[in-house]
């Protein structure tokens, strides 16, 4: 169960299963709450909480693994979209030694400003999570890390290595700001009512300190690097719109510091992680365009945009890029090779 987006429901065909308390669950709006104790025993025993920890769930439900949180932790925080969900919560918990220690939130998640917490633990609606975890990607103060249940192919992508079949773009970017480990697989039947698709539970860790980039700058390389994720870079830097690309900002670059006395200031450092969360939940890359459309041809060009072409070819040549793959590049790689087109003046914001 989440307190993530709720979806409008069409008519009266909404699909809903009665809980035994009198309470309906929704597939269409994520609910789906964990019926299996051992399963929530094992993810509170694989959060590692400490007693003075304080923890966010994110879609508490009725509260069947918010009890074990407060049995574990200092307080908890929990956030819930469902009005009835929330009423429910604050019934059960009512004249019990753990309701001074409950804070519980109406609101859809990614619209509230979350509060502090040491820990976030999280069986959210399948559909927000790619900005969810972003969004907790730059939440300050930093936390120590993050329980969460994804649909399994989701997970997938965000544990794979370089060389996996999903290892893609959203794979770099969580990786660039996080350390994320499989924890469990857990099967559709743990859920009442039981989703179309199995789940994983990873833990989030954010590395500290933080790998600084530039927000624009690092997207824009990576939309470019994953386009054609199996191609080779030597073939993806070659096509028309990529040097038209790289060329004018090249050229923009360059009339900013010949307007300038001193070089350009780097004033974008750090990354806004919500503008990674829009498309990249489970998207595939794009492979299905014609090469021979898109590449500059070796004739029938002006002189600048051929010798500029060769400027960037020279930069792959330098770090021996050129026969590479994105879709088998580390992250390290990734960052050295951004640092060698922005060392020769080239840009991707």
């Amino acid at each position: 169960m989440a307190g993530g987006k709720m979806k409008k429901e069409k008519g009266k065909s909404q699909q809903s299963t009665p809980y035994q308390g009198g309470i309906s669950f929704h597939k269409s709006k994520g609910q789906h709450i964990l019926k299996n104790p051992l399963l929530v025993d094992a993810i509170v025993q694989k959060s590692g909480i400490k007693s003075t920890d304080v923890i966010l769930e994110i879609g508490p439900g009725t509260g069947n693994l918010t009890k074990k949180l407060l049995e574990a932790g200092k307080k908890v925080i929990a956030v819930e979209i469902d009005p009835r969900m929330v009423l429910e919560l604050q019934r059960r918990f009512q004249g019990t030694p753990y309701s001074s220690r409950l804070t519980v939130i109406q609101g859809d998640v990614l619209r509230t400003e979350l509060p502090y917490f040491d820990i976030c633990v999280a069986n959210i609606p399948y559909q927000i999570s790619s900005p969810l975890t972003f969004k907790l990607l730059s939440h300050q103060p930093a936390f120590r890390c993050s329980i969460i249940m994804f649909q399994r192919e989701f997970a997938m992508r965000l544990v794979a290595q370089p060389g996996d079949k999903l290892y893609c773009r959203l794979t770099v970017n969580t990786q660039l700001h996080a350390r994320i480990f499989h924890l469990l697989k857990v099967g559709r039947n743990n859920f009442r009512p039981p989703p179309k698709v199995d789940s994983s539970v990873v833990r989030i860790e954010p590395r500290k300190p933080r790998i600084e980039v530039k927000q624009k700058e690092w997207d824009g390389f990576l939309r470019i690097c994953f386009n054609r994720k199996n191609k080779t870079l030597g073939s993806i830097f070659r096509q028309k719109n990529v040097i038209s690309l790289l060329e004018k900002n090249y050229k923009t670059v360059q009339a900013l510091k010949l307007s300038q006395e001193g070089p350009l200031e780097e004033t974008d450092t750090k990354v806004d992680f919500s503008s990674f969360g829009d498309d990249q939940g489970m998207d595939v890359d794009d492979d299905g365009m014609d090469d021979d459309e898109m590449e500059v041809e070796d004739g029938g060009i002006d002189e600048v945009q051929s010798e500029f072409k060769d400027k960037v070819l020279s930069v792959l040549k330098e770090g021996d890029f050129e026969e590479k793959r994105s879709s088998k590049l580390s992250l390290q790689e990734f960052l050295y090779l951004l640092s060698l087109f922005n060392k020769a003046g080239i840009h991707f914001s």
